[in-house]
């Protein structure tokens, strides 16, 4: 046998430079935040022909759509007799395809919400990401945010193999927490009396979609045996995928604090929230559940942390009166959803014909030019966000940020011709 020296492995010693300078890039437009919001924001530029890079604390895109594992695509349609699309954009192409690989369960009546498969999702997304041409670098974290005057010029991302700085002419903030806005000395806003609680889902399969339970006997049974199984919720939720025999539970509620040993801490707790869940199904339901198998547990799910100040606010009573902004953006009907108890969620559904509004002024923060956000931090009181944080308003509200920054090009957001945004963004609004 004939001992191959040329190609055998070998091995070199090596040291990190101290004061080594990060390493540097630069976009059109940087965009914190890689869930639906951020996606659509970097596939709307790209198809603008702008240069986009696309940052993400975790090493997979997708956001809490994906890692989360929420399962319901909400707020995209009119409420149920009506079925009209009300986001579009990135959302077409996605419905479109993963209605095709029958990857799609739509709920006919309710809020004309959609289930989906988490895992055909996640790859649908690094599929459309990388077809854009969108630069990504996952797994970064935002460590400093530099700013010139009324302009970011730059942030700086750490990763496990180095460091990169970002430069840009526009940024978007889709980071769900505000972080870019927060490390930019921007204002943000919190609640003020207490946490807005997350959910910590599970994904199971194996069940038996015959033999599930009514409406009426699951939320009975679950405040009957709320104590026996130590469960935090009693108004839970299963959304179950028939095609699949799989099901997505939505039935822990979990404090999401922003300091990070806190953050760790309810993490771990909201997974036993979720055995202990699961121990309620298997034991309480047999014939439905009693052969599920846990496919998955998500990160937590986070629905109200921290949001940024814009430049306008939207206000409970504008989403129960449906006002129509002069700088409308997007639109959807979900309901006021807000989560700020332990053992439960108010929840107010608007009619059938219910339609209302996010203004422009609630993605931008007034001391600076080239910052729009989008997806959950935008600006609105505690109950108006409860209605526009979820996937569709998402979706759109990425979009507006994405068009609003090529229309500024190196000028100001605030100055932008606002029938020019709201031409491209017609869809979203008819």
């Amino acid at each position: 046998m004939i001992d191959d020296q040329e190609n055998k492995p070998v091995t070199r010693t090596v040291c990190k430079e101290i004061g080594e300078m990060p390493r540097e890039v630069s976009a059109d437009i940087c965009i914190i935040g890689a869930g639906l919001a951020g996606v659509s924001a970097a596939w709307e530029a790209a198809r603008l022909g702008r240069k986009v890079i696309l940052v993400d604390g975790l090493p997979t895109l997708g956001g809490q759509a994906v890692n989360a594992r929420i399962g319901l695509l909400c707020g995209l349609f009119a409420n149920y007799p009506n079925t009209s699309q009300f986001t579009h954009g990135i959302a077409d192409d996605m419905l479109r395809d993963l209605k095709a690989e029958g990857a799609l369960h739509f709920l006919h009546g309710g809020l004309g919400s959609v289930i989906y498969d988490d895992l055909a999702l996640a790859r649908w997304i690094e599929k459309a990401v990388r077809a854009a041409g969108i630069t990504a670098i996952l797994g970064g974290i935002l460590r400093a945010v530099t700013r010139a005057g009324r302009r970011i010029s730059s942030v700086d991302v750490a990763t496990r193999y180095g460091e990169v700085r970002i430069k840009a002419t526009g940024f978007i903030d889709a980071s769900g927490d505000a972080a870019l806005t927060w490390q930019a000395g921007l204002p943000c806003r919190e609640p003020s009396n207490g946490s807005i609680y997350g959910s910590h889902m599970l994904v199971i399969d194996g069940i038996d979609v015959a033999r599930q339970p009514s409406r009426e006997d699951f939320v009975a049974r679950q405040q009957a045996k709320a104590k026996d199984y130590g469960l935090k919720r009693t108004d839970g939720l299963v959304f179950v995928f028939p095609e699949k025999e799989m099901a997505f539970i939505n039935m822990t509620h979990v404090e999401t604090p922003l300091e990070p040993l806190a953050a760790t801490a309810k993490d771990l707790a909201g997974k036993e929230q979720a055995d202990a869940v699961f121990k309620f199904l298997k034991q309480e339901y047999p014939l439905a559940f009693g052969q599920a198998r846990i496919r998955a547990y998500g990160l937590p799910g986070i629905r109200q942390t921290r949001w940024i100040v814009g430049r306008q606010q939207l206000t409970a009573a504008d989403v129960r009166a449906g006002t129509r902004f002069t700088d409308a953006i997007a639109r959807t009907a979900w309901p006021m959803e807000l989560h700020a108890k332990s053992e439960g969620f108010s929840w107010q559904i608007f009619p059938e014909d219910h339609v209302h509004f996010i203004p422009f002024g609630s993605l931008t923060p007034p001391d600076i030019d080239n910052l729009v956000a989008a997806g959950r931090c935008i600006d609105a009181d505690v109950e108006a966000l409860s209605s526009v944080r979820v996937l569709g308003p998402c979706i759109a509200t990425g979009a507006a940020a994405a068009h609003a920054l090529d229309l500024a090009g190196e000028g100001s957001v605030h100055g932008i011709d606002i029938a020019a945004l709201q031409g491209r963004l017609s869809t979203n609004l008819l």
